[in-house]
């Protein structure tokens, strides 16, 4: 009897993220092939799993999609050491590789691709919702994919579960990575599946893979393919699917989008799902202050006009989560926002240690903290929560990507750009410095500029420097005409992309380095 591994009341029991360690674990005789698969209730809990375990990879989105994109800064404000400074300083090798195991995906897509196989065979279902639960599994595979192409570039491509179909034997799971002609070729034609599969059914959740999340990653994978790989046509392709993404609209207020009471609101396409006593978005603790830290001379503002800080966020209380600034955001970015751009105050909270012995306030450190996010604060139990919902895509990103698209072609993204920024400034005719159609680099520049202040903790900026231009160029390298390029293309082009841990050519001979990085791979 053949086994595989499967969701039981809905929680994964996953192949781990490498090759090595999916071998090492043992099929589980208690649900096989002639247990499960058999009714609709359970492939409904191996969808629900699924999403578990894409909520698990919330951070893992984050870390490769921000952490190297400028935002960041090593420099502490407090006695504590921050984390992941090989990233924020772009100092990535081979025994230093940021993540490990190609970030760990591989085991949420080998359930992926043992869920498309069964469902697909589903004589059982209905039309309609085979379709729709293959809606959602070809747009998540999609999504996988289309992270390790840009963290990547080729990766090896595995649609099948092997594993879960018995084939255990080393040698046969070998597999060399793929082109990244070939990776980006899978990525677009499962989110062409997934948004077929899907056609015009209704969303049945915002917290799910749904049609109009399937549209939206559609325009994002044919916008990167028109940027970075020069396949203008899909510029086209690209405007087309976000077009067809209706039924949403910007907020009035931008901090209401991620209010706790305010989940799945009209701004939101779609969001990973978080609830007190069911799960905590628990990184965003650490992008923010330690009681012992705060106790030293801290001040509201730079000329220490009120009481010393003692926790004006109300974040330390008792919580089952560690508070500490581990991830610190430059103040380089907080300063880039206009002080009437309500996203300032809703983004960060800055505050300053300030020395007043000498009698005159002399600012010692400038420190922010990210307030986006913070959840909720429960008054009977006296703890926070950081449950608040993270948005995948939402409408401000639907209209900045089209901004991007129609300066590309050519045309004029005021509209699409005005719109974010007369939200952000809190309405019509606020907004100090209005965006004026310019020449085609300055359009991008203004448009990386609000996509910046927009989608601060929302995964973007790394991979918006990668596939955005000034002239010819991305802006990830440092250029004289623009302030956000973090690496010299004469010495650091290769870079784009992330080496791989020594693991993963050790477990699979056939893997190569990234090219660009030094490897102790035996030639």
């Amino acid at each position: 009897m053949k086994t595989t591994y499967i969701f039981l009341l809905a929680l994964i029991v996953t192949a781990a993220s490498s090759c090595k360690k999916t071998l090492q674990l043992s099929p589980e005789d208690s649900f096989g092939d002639v247990n499960f698969w058999k009714n609709e209730a359970q492939i409904n809990s191996f969808m629900t799993g699924l999403h578990n375990e894409f909520r698990n990879d919330q951070f893992q989105f984050f870390r490769l999609g921000e952490m190297r994109g400028g935002g960041f800064t090593t420099e502490e404000a407090f006695s504590l050491s921050l984390q992941e400074s090989p990233l924020i300083e772009q100092r990535l090798e081979e025994n230093v590789s940021g993540v490990n195991n190609w970030a760990g995906f591989y085991g949420p897509i080998l359930q992926i691709n043992l869920f498309i196989q069964k469902v697909e065979a589903a004589s059982f279902l209905g039309d309609d919702k085979k379709k729709y639960l293959l809606g959602q599994a070809y747009a998540m595979r999609a999504y996988y994919y289309f992270h390790l192409l840009r963290t990547y570039g080729g990766v090896p491509l595995r649609l099948t579960p092997d594993v879960a179909n018995g084939v255990t034997d080393p040698v046969l799971l070998r597999m060399p990575r793929a082109t990244e002609a070939a990776v980006l070729a899978s990525v677009k034609s499962d989110v062409d599946k997934a948004v077929t599969n899907f056609g015009m059914a209704a969303a049945k959740s915002k917290g799910q893979w749904s049609p109009a999340a399937a549209l939206m990653l559609k325009g994002e994978i044919y916008l990167w393919s028109a940027r970075v790989y020069g396949n203008t046509a899909d510029l086209a392709t690209a405007k087309s699917a976000l077009n067809a993404v209706t039924g949403t609209s910007l907020l009035p207020k931008f901090s209401d989008v991620f209010a706790y009471a305010n989940k799945k609101n009209n701004e939101i396409i779609f969001a990973i799902s978080f609830m007190v006593n069911e799960a905590e978005m628990s990184s965003v603790s650490l992008f923010t202050y330690d009681l012992p830290g705060m106790a030293q001379d801290w001040y509201a503002d730079s000329l220490a006009s009120g009481p010393k800080l003692t926790d004006p966020l109300n974040i330390g209380q008792v919580n089952s989560k560690q508070i500490i600034q581990r991830y610190r955001y430059s103040f380089k970015l907080f300063q880039a926002y206009d002080n009437l751009d309500q996203r300032k105050a809703a983004t960060f909270y800055d505050f300053y240690k300030v020395d007043k012995t000498s009698g005159t306030p002399v600012v010692k450190v400038r420190n922010t903290v990210l307030r986006k996010f913070l959840g909720t604060f429960d008054a009977v139990t006296q703890k926070r929560y950081f449950s608040d919902d993270w948005p995948v895509y939402r409408e401000a990103d639907r209209l900045l990507m089209l901004a991007e698209i129609v300066n590309a072609e050519g045309g004029d993204p005021s509209p699409y750009i005005k719109a974010v920024r007369d939200r952000a400034f809190g309405g019509p005719g606020i907004d100090p410095a209005p965006f004026v159609n310019s020449s085609k680099d300055a359009n991008e520049l203004a448009i990386f500029a609000e996509r910046s202040k927009e989608f601060v903790h929302e995964g973007k900026r790394w991979y918006d420097l990668r596939r955005m231009k000034y002239g010819n160029e991305p802006l990830v390298f440092i250029n004289a005409g623009h302030p956000f390029g973090v690496l010299n293309k004469a010495t650091q082009a290769y870079k784009i992309l992330w080496p791989i841990d020594a693991n993963v050519w050790t477990t699979d001979l056939l893997v190569n380095q990234t090219p660009g990085y030094a490897t102790s791979k035996p030639e």
